[in-house]
């Protein structure tokens, strides 16, 4: 690095990249994670045989090295970028080209059209962390990907990196980091990202990431209850959590607590804490814990008048069954919905070893319902796993052995029906919810969620985009395909006939 008079230096060295995270844009510098830097100048990609006979020598990458050297060495420059971070003295020259500016970014391009001038002064914020060298080390990559075509991220450079290709509109970069971000939810991180991503998915108005993020935290929300990153989530995030029904998690009461540990921690307003303690669904939750929490818990103690009618609701629908309720009350509001509960009572998990071999059969056991006169009453399942099965419409009729059609041109089925019926299944149906986890940036994640009812009794589109043959399939775990099966009782309103 070679200085001129202080506080201004200059960058004018070649910088070795060291970077967790490699995301390649636009084109292909990096061979084997191998920096562009280190290739020897002859780099040649594979020979490309055209039908004419012809053969393509590709030497793209040793360009990009080319294009490298030129940033880093500033040889030839016409442009001096001079990079003031706001509210600070600290004052950075990059050594660009015009040419290279202006193809890349029509921000650069109006500016250095518009100055007519051999230096362009940039003023960016102070608040962005770039592996210590902060702003204007920011600006030397975002430069660097301009000729390079790729750039080095780390999870948290991910949203600073992101605001400066909005504001020079380098949309290739833009694009790229958001599926980057969408592409690594799952990533490990000391303090959690999700809901940073999330939040700043909203200022922006990104719509695929903000909802990746969601589903992200509702198909995983179990771990993030545990996490330090529950604590951070805003209070529009909550509610938004709190009305799903998507949401996988041990229980209810395992929800409630959290949510009193997330209003212990962030005291929000009160009119906050009654909106998200009027989402908890009480009728999920067994009458002993209600008991419990009525008289042990600090927030339902101070908010118990905002609550007393939905508690009242939830006593009623324990102490009678479901078809005496349905003569009286709607009982297909939210609080006799259940969410997809990995409890025993709920459902079963399910690993299948070696997938693709052949056909798999197992039995479980789920309560009736959760309200307090079918709690105690069994049900039980019989599910069946298929890795090449045809449709039910293409298929000989049903068996109770369950004999499935199997093809070599199938795709993997799964069914789960009772094993028997009962005058007790009279007012309320089943969703079956099959829950795929997979194993990503190091941890168990959900990968997929698959829902289908009981007139239908598989879903038609399980794993159709899964490879179980490969391997390293993402699906698969350790050659093993890993399942969750939850059983979601659904109650009807009666239809009273009029006298």
């Amino acid at each position: 690095m070679a200085g001129c008079s202080p506080p201004v230096m200059h960058w004018a060295v070649r910088t070795t990249l060291c970077r967790k995270e490699v995301f390649s844009l636009a084109v292909d510098p990096v061979l084997n994670g191998i920096p562009s830097s280190s290739l020897p100048a002859a780099a040649l990609k594979q020979e490309v045989a055209l039908e004419n006979g012809a053969t393509t020598l590709n030497h793209s990458m040793a360009m990009v090295q080319r294009m490298e050297g030129l940033l880093a060495q500033g040889n030839g420059s016409d442009v001096a970028l001079r990079v003031q971070t706001v509210n600070t003295d600290e004052v950075k020259v990059i050594q660009a080209h015009t040419l290279v500016l202006s193809l890349q970014s029509e921000v650069f391009e109006e500016l250095l059209l518009s100055h007519n001038t051999s230096t362009l002064v940039l003023r960016e914020p102070a608040d962005w962390d770039w592996g210590g060298g902060g702003t204007e080390m920011a600006l030397f990559y975002l430069c660097r990907y301009l000729y390079c075509g790729d750039i080095s991220v780390r999870l948290d450079q991910a949203i600073p990196l992101h605001k400066l290709a909005s504001k020079y509109r380098v949309w290739s970069l833009q694009q790229g980091l958001s599926q980057y971000m969408t592409g690594h939810l799952s990533s490990d991180s000391p303090t959690g990202h999700v809901v940073g991503w999330y939040q700043y998915a909203m200022q922006i108005g990104d719509a695929n990431l903000r909802d990746s993020c969601l589903q992200y935290l509702s198909w995983n929300l179990s771990s993030v209850l545990q996490s330090g990153e529950w604590g951070s989530i805003s209070d529009d995030l909550l509610l938004s959590l709190m009305q799903r029904s998507d949401l996988i998690l041990q229980s209810e009461l395992e929800l409630y607590e959290a949510l009193e540990a997330w209003i212990g921690q962030n005291q929000p307003a009160g009119l906050t804490v009654e909106n998200a303690l009027r989402q908890v669904r009480y009728g999920m939750i067994p009458p002993q814990h209600l008991f419990r929490l009525q008289k042990q818990s600090p927030v339902m103690l101070k908010y118990y008048e905002s609550i007393r009618d939905l508690l009242f609701l939830a006593f009623q629908f324990h102490s009678a069954s479901p078809v005496q309720l349905a003569k009286y009350f709607d009982v297909n509001c939210s609080i006799f919905t259940p969410r997809n509960y990995l409890s025993p009572s709920w459902g079963s998990p399910w690993v299948i070893n070696n997938p693709t071999r052949d056909d798999r059969s197992f039995s479980f056991q789920t309560q009736l319902g959760p309200s307090g006169s079918d709690a105690s009453k069994r049900v039980t399942w019989n599910g069946l796993f298929s890795p090449r099965w045809l449709p039910l419409s293409v298929r000989s009729a049903y068996t109770n052995e369950m004999q499935a059609t199997r093809t070599d041109a199938g795709r993997p089925r799964i069914i789960v029906t009772p094993a028997t019926s009962s005058p007790d299944f009279a007012g309320v149906s089943f969703q079956k919810t099959v829950i795929v986890t997979a194993r990503q940036g190091g941890k168990m994640v959900v990968r997929h969620v698959y829902n289908f009812h009981q007139s239908t009794e598989e879903a038609g589109d399980f794993l159709v985009e899964a490879d179980l043959h490969r391997r390293a399939s993402e699906y698969l775990i350790d050659s093993s395909l890993y399942l969750h099966v939850v059983v979601k009782p659904l109650y009807h309103s009666l239809i009273v006939a009029r006298k």
